[in-house]
Formats: C-alpha cells, sequence, structure tokens
C-alpha cells in the first residue's frame, strides 16, 4: 500500500468516526427535555404556553436553520461547517444548564440551530466521502439518530434523580464536545487541499479513483460550481423531495404527540398508551437501517414509496373504524414511519448528482419538511379542540396521505434534480444516463 492511499484510507476511517458521532448528537437535545417538562415547569415557573413553545422550538428552529446550512458549508468548507454546528450545540446544552428562563429557551435554540446544520450535512458527507456505500451509511446514519434520540429520552429522568435538571440537560454537552474535537482536525486537513480541487472529488472514494468518483460521473452531471449557480426551487423534482419529507415527518411528529392520548380516552391506562410512543420509536430503528440499504440497491424507489404510504393510509384507517385494536395499528404505524423517513433521506443522495448538490437539495428539504412537519401536531389538536372529537384530525391525516403518495412517487422516480432552468430537450428526472449510475452503484454495493 502506497503512502497516498494510507492516508486516503486513514482519512476515510477517520470521517466515518467523525460521522458515527456526530449523527449520535443529533436528537438527544431534543428528546431529552420532554420528560423533564413537569421540574423545568416548577422551577421556572412556566406556562401552559410557554411549555408549548419549549416543545416547538426545536422543529421550528430545524425548519428555519436547515436552509442556511449549505451557505455555511459553501462559505468555510463541510467539515469546518460541521465542527462549528458541534461547537454551536455544546455551547447551547451548557447555556440551558444555568438557571434561568432565558438561558433555557435561547440555549434551545442555539442547539437546534447545530442539530439542523448536522442533519443537513450527513447526506453530504455520505455523497462526497463514501458515494460506493450510500445505501448502507445512510441506514447506519438513520440508526444512529434513533439511538441517540432514544438514548436523550432514557437517560433524562435517571440524571435527573441523580444530580438534578442541570446535569441531566448538560450531559450530552459531553459526546457533542467529542465531536468536534474529531472534526476539528478534519476540517484542517480540508483547508490545506488545493483551493483548485473541486469539493466533488476531494473524497477519498474519488483520490482513489474507486466508482463514485468524477470520472465515474455521468456526462450529463451537474458540476458543484453549476450547482452553486443553478436554483432548487426551480426543479420540481427537488419540490417534490421537499413535500415527500415533509408530509413523512408531519405524520411522525402528529401520531408521537397526539396517539397516547388518542389511546388513553379509547379505554386504554395512560402507561400503556405511552408505551405504544415508544413501540413505534423501537420498531423505527432495524427498519432505519435497513430501509436505506434496500432503497439504494433499487433503481426504481416508488414501490417502496407505494408500500409504506399504504400502510399509514391502513393504519389511519384502522383507527377510525377499530380504535381498541390499538396495538395493531401501533405496529403498523411503526413499520411506516420508520420506513417513510428513512427513504426520504436517502432519496437526498440518491436524487442528486454530486456533494454539492445533496448539501443543497438536503437543506431545502429539511427546511421546508421541518416547517411543514411543525404544522402538524399544532393542526389536529386544534382540530380535536374545536370537534370535541378525534374524527375531523383523524380524516385530516388521512387526506394528506394523498399528497405524501403523489410526492413520494414523483421523488422515487430514477433520475437526478437539475438546479436552474429546465433544458427544452426532455424532463429532468429521466434519461439513460442516471440510470447507469444507479446500476453502477448496485453492482458496487452487491460487491461489497
Amino acid at each position: 500500500m502506497t503512502p497516498s492511499s494510507r492516508t486516503t484510507r486513514s482519512a476515510a476511517i477517520w470521517t466515518l468516526v467523525g460521522l458515527v458521532l456526530l449523527t449520535l448528537n443529533l436528537r438527544a437535545a431534543i428528546t431529552g427535555v420532554p420528560p423533564l417538562l413537569g421540574e423545568l415547569q416548577d422551577t421556572f415557573g412556566l406556562s401552559g404556553v410557554e411549555v408549548s413553545v419549549l416543545t416547538t422550538l426545536p422543529e421550528l428552529c430545524l425548519g428555519v436553520f436547515s436552509a442556511l446550512a449549505p451557505l455555511l458549508a459553501r462559505r468555510i468548507g463541510t467539515e469546518a461547517a460541521i465542527t462549528v454546528a458541534l461547537v454551536v450545540i455544546t455551547a447551547g446544552l451548557l447555556l440551558r444548564a444555568v438557571s434561568a428562563q432565558t438561558a433555557l429557551f435561547s440555549g434551545t435554540v442555539l442547539a437546534a440551530a447545530g442539530m439542523a446544520t448536522g442533519n443537513v450535512l450527513v447526506p453530504a458527507v455520505i455523497k462526497r466521502g463514501f458515494p460506493h456505500r450510500v445505501g448502507t451509511l445512510t441506514g447506519l446514519s438513520m440508526m444512529l439518530l434513533s439511538v441517540g434520540g432514544a438514548a436523550g429520552a432514557g437517560l433524562a429522568v435517571p440524571l435527573d434523580h441523580i444530580g438534578g435538571w442541570r446535569p441531566a440537560l448538560a450531559a450530552w454537552a459531553v459526546p457533542a464536545l467529542i465531536a468536534a474535537l474529531v472534526w476539528g482536525p478534519l476540517a484542517l486537513r480540508a483547508r490545506t487541499r488545493r483551493p483548485d480541487r473541486p469539493a466533488a472529488d476531494a473524497s477519498p472514494a474519488a483520490a482513489a479513483g474507486r466508482p463514485g468518483s468524477a470520472a465515474d460521473s455521468p456526462p450529463d452531471a451537474v458540476t458543484p460550481a453549476a450547482a452553486a449557480k443553478g436554483s432548487l426551487l426551480r426543479s420540481p423534482l427537488a419540490w417534490a423531495v421537499m413535500v415527500f419529507m415533509g408530509m413523512t415527518s408531519l405524520m411522525f411528529y402528529t401520531l408521537t404527540a397526539w396517539l397516547p392520548e388518542i389511546m388513553h380516552d379509547h379505554g386504554f391506562s395512560p402507561a400503556t398508551a405511552g408505551m405504544m410512543n415508544s413501540v413505534i420509536i423501537v420498531i423505527g430503528i432495524p427498519l432505519g437501517f435497513v430501509v436505506p440499504v434496500v432503497a439504494a440497491r433499487m433503481r426504481d424507489q416508488r414501490p417502496l414509496v407505494l408500500g409504506v404510504v399504504a400502510l399509514m393510509a391502513v393504519g389511519l384507517g384502522g383507527l377510525l373504524l377499530a380504535p381498541q385494536a390499538g396495538w395493531v395499528w401501533t405496529a403498523v404505524f411503526g413499520v411506516a414511519t420508520g420506513s417513510a423517513f428513512p427513504i426520504a433521506l436517502t432519496l437526498l443522495n440518491l436524487r442528486s448528482p454530486d456533494a454539492a448538490v445533496t448539501a443543497r437539495l438536503s437543506g431545502m428539504a429539511q427546511s421546508g419538511g421541518y416547517l411543514l412537519a411543525a404544522s402538524g401536531p399544532l393542526t389536529f389538536g386544534v382540530l380535536h379542540s374545536v370537534t370535541g372529537g378525534w374524527q375531523a384530525s383523524i380524516w385530516l391525516l388521512l387526506l394528506l396521505v394523498v399528497p405524501e403518495l403523489v410526492c413520494g412517487l414523483l421523488a422515487a422516480r430514477p433520475g437526478f434534480v437539475r438546479p436552474g432552468p429546465q433544458p427544452p430537450d426532455g424532463p429532468e428526472a429521466t434519461g439513460p444516463e442516471p440510470a447507469r449510475v444507479s446500476a453502477r452503484s448496485t453492482e458496487s454495493d452487491r460487491a461489497r
């Protein structure tokens, strides 16, 4: 093995370690708050409205700051942007431990802003550094996101019993800081590369000439320079990806927010109703790993989209007609939501020709998607308050299955998004060259 090969392999391993640590830190700061809401409300004298704002802030920040992540990455580099995001998460978590209501809210905003940046850049890191492992590493990232979220929720109360709410809120600053220390050297290494070296070709895979490098790209692929000039807002395919991601997130957040109340009103004990939420999340952990791998090996992901959306419709219909079979619909929701979001996240890579476009598509999809998702629980609750029952709210979710299906099928067609005005000689999402790239990626994945 030559010195350059050893350097490339070392950089790939270091990037993989950084990716693991990054994804573990992108949910715990959010999921660790709800178990402590009662104590925080008593400590700070929070009103019901303030508690609602505290729980809604993370989703709103994920939507707002996701749009800024690609801009930051283009300005200072992906590695440096991730390092900054992890430092911001660390600062936000430490700030929340200060005994002041302002610090609690501002720390939440800081932590969520850092997580939004990390969320957006994870697919770009995978696309650039490991283009031949998109499915596997997207699945690993999804699984680690779920594990981090579950750990944040599960350890909040034990940490509170040991040292109070301050260490319970601040504890996750430690792994965030460790992750920042891993990404710091990667950022420094990226700055030493030649300035004329294209970002999409700076990956270990590209340097080694493996499948997925610039030399392996189709002739009609969008270059990083072109990606910086064009607008994804003019791409129907980009809009389809964004709406599909938003609808899958809306379904998940709405169901996990209100399913315990629905089940309790239909005769289930509060403990059992709450356990149903945990089951939905647990079912999603293995699916988060398996589904992206399967999706990346398929040339056309439309059958997967059709299957998971059909499951969601079956679960919602069952909730309307036979709510007493709550455990059955809980399992159905677990499979549907546990598969839908991983598909949406995988499509960010599969619909992008290079890492530059992946970062921008991820920013657009997650920004608009999270803002759309944030409206779901609120609208669902308002309808319940107005009508006095759950029928109208569930019917609303059933109606929203239609745009989820339509946009999902459009987003799952083989092809790449094309920033800027569409060429006059054909649609953006079809053509033989993207299909050949998909076939090569499939063969590469199977070979490994």
